[in-house]
């Protein structure tokens, strides 16, 4: 039994620590802006073909942080192009803007791809397998909650205790008064946007040298979860989204362990339902009320 679970808790660790770099992404923008930005996923599928068509022709040292680069543009891009012009507009025309967005990034993945899946490059210090008591992993298993932790706590930091991350507090509580005090809006909306993509690309590093083949939908699944995780720790809160991400992701494949696959994907959406139905701001969420 013990052969099983330490190799079932370490995947799930590692699974959780992708969904929470994704999650953190869906609970900053929701934060300040109150938008699913239901393109983030596909911005992660972006980024994992970003490395397969660099690395054909460019060494590792030089790929990385040009797939960083260009996710984080992506990002910038998509909130310049199709959120921006929208500022004033109403809350649903904005949530149909990132629902179009989301379908033109896979249409266009799907137009250069061929619709073909594609191998994702070999990072050979992620890629190596260690032996842990009984079992082997590969290194990535074990980097990936740690560099999820380092990166949430950095980010936390940051917006505790610099001047972008004030300003993104006061944004988050207040868009109008923000503005009448100076806060330069759309740069801060862009810093968020900027985080989350650059969050989104490691995530897509991490999870694609784990599973190695890259489709044009295959971030709607890790996407999804994102978001439910981002719920189930209270949307808005980035500790919370982390938990989140790593619970989801132990309970995922616990289930997987115990021969119920095919369960493991609808107990992600039952627990989404469980936590609206008893507590629908999550578990570290903030009830806010609304200024009439």
């Amino acid at each position: 039994m013990i052969d099983k679970l330490l190799p079932c808790l370490l995947s799930g660790v590692s699974v959780g620590g992708q969904y929470a770099l994704i999650a953190v992404g869906y609970t900053m923008v929701y934060g300040i802006l109150r938008l699913i930005n239901f393109a983030h996923g596909d911005i992660f599928t972006a980024a994992g073909f970003f490395m397969v068509y660099l690395a054909a022709s460019l060494p590792l040292s030089l790929s990385l942080p040009l797939v960083i680069l260009l996710t984080v543009a992506l990002g910038f891009a998509v909130e310049r192009v199709a959120y921006k012009p929208l500022r004033s507009a109403p809350r649903m025309s904005v949530m149909i803007s990132a629902i179009g967005v989301s379908y033109l990034l896979q249409n266009l993945m799907w137009y250069i791809t061929g619709g073909l899946a594609k191998q994702y490059p070999v990072i050979p210090w992620l890629s190596t397998s260690i032996a842990i008591g009984p079992t082997s992993t590969k290194i990535v298993t074990l980097f990936t909650p740690v560099l999820t932790i380092i990166l949430s706590v950095a980010l936390v930091t940051l917006i505790r205790r610099t001047k972008i991350g004030m300003a993104m507090r006061a944004v988050s509580r207040d868009f109008e008064t923000a503005r009448l005090m100076g806060i330069k809006i759309d740069s801060v909306i862009s810093a968020t946007f900027i985080i989350g993509s650059f969050l989104a690309a490691v995530g897509s590093v991490l999870y694609f040298s784990n599973y190695t083949s890259v489709t044009p939908t295959i971030g709607a699944m890790p996407g999804l979860k994102a978001f439910v995780a981002a719920v189930f720790g209270g949307i808005g809160s980035i500790p919370g989204a982390v938990i989140g991400a790593f619970v989801i992701g132990i309970c995922e494949n616990i289930i997987k362990m115990l021969g119920y696959t095919t369960f493991s994907d609808a107990f992600t959406f039952a627990l989404l339902i469980v936590i609206l139905l008893f507590k629908p701001t999550g578990l570290f969420g903030e009830k806010i009320s609304e200024k009439v």
